[in-house]
């Protein structure tokens, strides 16, 4: 369920933009869009520092997120806890709960950069949060956006002010900022999962949130990519758990992506990346909440490391839990998996997950690509059974 503007640009083929009504009153004040300190917008998704205010034709996001979903449960009645059994609600751009610290065309293209991201704190409504919560504390010296030494994208972490081992991160002013800025966003996620929960409230669909998979400075003392996208997360400070404790409030099941995913290779490019070791926190918040998973991965290379990268996440996830609720979502399949060697990898992987007793299975097609024959499409039901 999607309040997110899908694709990266208009040339892409699942290209959908924000509706046009949103998009005219976007034009109208440029502040419902986020903004960083180069006051560039990003048009992904609404800013949440208006959530509860009436700027969208006198409702407030917060309220259209709502009729949305409501609407879709009055429409599809008949089908929710049959043919729909879950529902995934989106909480920013992508999907996920997260800011858009880096734009998703920026990531699409170069998504093993180690960009370090902007603060997303720039249009007047973020700015009216921060001064108020900086007044509160009679620190108003500290309501100026983001804190100066954060950088640009690309700069290594150690040769700034802020994200450096020793910068102003752990500071008390860098507290402060990170508190409010992980803490806006944690506000928006309880928002929205609240409003669903209440709209599906007595039907029988999982529902789902998703976390983002920002791993590019897990290696190093503040985390800085974590920190931009949102997560409070450091060497010293656990920014997942609070996540999982919020969707476990409202009766979420948590999604992410990375399983896949190696130290070993994604270190060749970047030695301060760690997307196993950012898995594995998010793995372990959730266990610790009791909070049900669905496992995605991120890319689609189809060897056989990628598969056992798969199984070994899961079974780390899943060991020694009593009642485990498990599920991996297969994306960005495409007719390559019909491939002779990569369908045998592939049924493989499927058998080892049954045999395990490790999950549920589902699988997402790419736009316009089905399977190869309707032998293959038999093949497949066979092996999912």
């Amino acid at each position: 369920m999607a309040f997110h503007q899908c694709g990266t640009c208009p040339d892409d083929p699942l290209w959908i933009p924000l509706p046009q009504w949103v998009i005219e009153d976007i034009k109208k004040d440029q502040d419902l869009a986020y903004s960083d300190r180069f006051g560039r917008r990003g048009m992904e998704y609404v800013s949440l520092g208006c959530d509860v205010l009436p700027i969208l034709h006198g409702r407030s996001p917060i309220q259209a997120y709502a009729d949305f979903m409501r609407h879709f449960r009055d429409t599809f009645r008949p089908y929710l806890g049959t043919t729909i059994t879950g529902i995934q609600v989106g909480m920013g751009p992508g999907g996920e709960l997260r800011y858009p610290s880096c734009p998703s065309l920026k990531l699409a293209r170069t998504w093993r950069s180690p960009e370090l991201g902007e603060f997303q704190c720039y249009d007047k409504y973020m700015l009216a949060s921060q001064s108020a919560c900086a007044g509160e504390i009679g620190m108003r010296e500290w309501a100026n956006g983001a804190p100066i030494g954060a950088s640009n994208l690309m700069h290594n972490p150690e040769s700034t002010e802020f994200f450096r081992s020793e910068g102003s991160w752990n500071t008390p002013y860098g507290e402060f900022f990170l508190k409010w800025y992980s803490g806006m966003l944690l506000l928006h996620g309880e928002r929205v999962c609240k409003e669903a929960a209440t709209v599906f409230r007595g039907i029988e669909v999982n529902l789902t949130g998703k976390v983002g998979g920002v791993h590019w400075h897990y290696g190093t003392p503040s985390h800085p990519s974590e920190l931009t996208a949102g997560y409070y997360n450091t060497s010293i400070r656990d920014g997942l758990l609070p996540i999982a404790r919020m969707f476990g409030r409202y009766g979420f099941t948590l999604c992410c992506a990375c399983f896949e995913m190696q130290d070993v290779e994604e270190q060749q490019v970047n030695p301060v990346s760690s997307p196993e070791g950012f898995l594995r926190q998010l793995l372990l918040a959730a266990r610790n909440c009791d909070l049900p998973l669905v496992g995605e991965n991120s890319t689609t290379t189809l060897d056989d490391k990628f598969f056992e990268q798969v199984l070994k996440m899961s079974k780390f996830y899943l060991g020694g839990l009593d009642k485990p609720s498990f599920s991996f979502n297969f994306v960005r399949m495409d007719k390559n998996l019909f491939e002779y060697r990569n369908w045998v990898s592939f049924t493989w992987f499927v058998r080892q997950m049954s045999v395990s007793n490790i999950g549920r299975g589902r699988i997402g097609f790419g736009e316009g690509d089905a399977p190869a024959s309707s032998s293959s499409a038999a093949s497949m039901r066979a092996v999912l059974a």
